[in-house]
């Protein structure tokens, strides 16, 4: 092997560290020019310029309120998944939600609530315990008729839930003089609502400074609202057939007590696990049933499934 002289060594290290250098810079250019890329994802509808909630207008000539919106609909907007989500699963339940609304004289647009509430999520639990589609707890839910016990918990039967939800609201349009304050109020509760809205001298929503949350919580409702009524235009296409569809049911009416529910499920041509997705509001593997009460369980509408 031949002897490499110094000043040779020397340039070779030279121009492998000009290299180095050189390719060095150019890594630090092309993490800028990817860096300072415009990114698409971050992109958000404009505010709309009239939008109204159960028929009351949003005041969106005022930059608060303007702003307050504008907030929320980018952070949801840009969660396309999410979005995606509910317009698969309002397939399913809005029909029913919408129905029970209009029966009890509320008006439709607190279907929005419930997404704000639970994400329509039947098994959606809160960390302070509030529980399926309208988040009711445990301790509030008899108040409003919905029976809650370690067998039977009526706050994930989405029809029996609606109507309690719906008495809730009414209770608070009476008190409070409109929809917006009443939604919000669900929130924050009437004792909180009435609380704020005694010490600052106003019920209007959209003047009360309000705890974080409830400051949010309308403009979530709202949101949601023209997030789903305009999701085509901005650019949320669901084909019909990826929509999650009603689930076809028979009923069956049990007028007494069923000591093990996973042999009832397969008497009746089922597994346990579907009876209790197709009935969230049984929590227990047994149901008693007394005092000439009585239950009315869903099963698939094809036994087998």
């Amino acid at each position: 092997m031949k002897r490499v002289t110094a000043p040779v060594l020397n340039i070779a290290m030279g121009a492998a560290l000009g290299l180095l250098i050189a390719g060095s810079f150019a890594f630090i250019e092309e993490r800028k020019e990817i860096k300072t890329t415009p990114n698409e994802t971050y992109a958000t509808p404009r505010v709309p310029e009239n939008l109204s909630f159960a028929g009351e207008k949003v005041p969106l000539e005022r930059w608060d309120v303007k702003e307050r919106l504008d907030r929320e609909l980018l952070i949801n907007y840009n969660n396309k998944g999410n979005i995606v989500f509910l317009l698969k699963s309002a397939n399913r339940y809005f029909p029913l939600i919408t129905e029970r609304l209009k029966a009890n004289g509320v008006p439709e647009d607190f279907k929005y609530l419930c997404i704000a509430e639970s994400n329509l999520v039947p098994s959606a639990i809160s960390s302070v315990g509030a529980a399926s589609f309208w988040q009711f707890m445990s301790g509030t839910a008899p108040g409003y008729g919905l029976e809650v016990n370690k067998e039977v918990d009526r706050r994930y039967d989405l029809i029996r839930a609606t109507d309690a939800a719906c008495a809730y609201l009414k209770s608070a349009y009476q008190k409070f003089g409109s929809w917006t304050a009443a939604a919000a109020s669900y929130n924050c509760g009437q004792g909180g609502y009435n609380g704020q809205a005694t010490f600052q001298g106003t019920t209007n929503y959209y003047d009360l400074h309000l705890p974080e949350e409830t400051n949010r919580y309308i403009f979530r409702i709202l949101t949601f609202k023209h997030l789903l009524e305009n999701a085509e235009s901005l650019g949320f296409k669901v084909a019909d057939e990826e929509l999650y569809k009603p689930v076809p049911f028979r009923e069956v009416t049990v007028t007494s007590s069923i000591a093990n529910l996973a042999t009832f499920a397969r008497a009746n041509g089922t597994t346990y696990k579907m009876l209790r997705q197709m009935n969230p509001w049984l929590r227990g593997r047994t149901l008693p049933v007394s005092g000439g009460k009585s239950y009315t369980i869903k099963l698939p509408a094809e036994k087998g499934f």
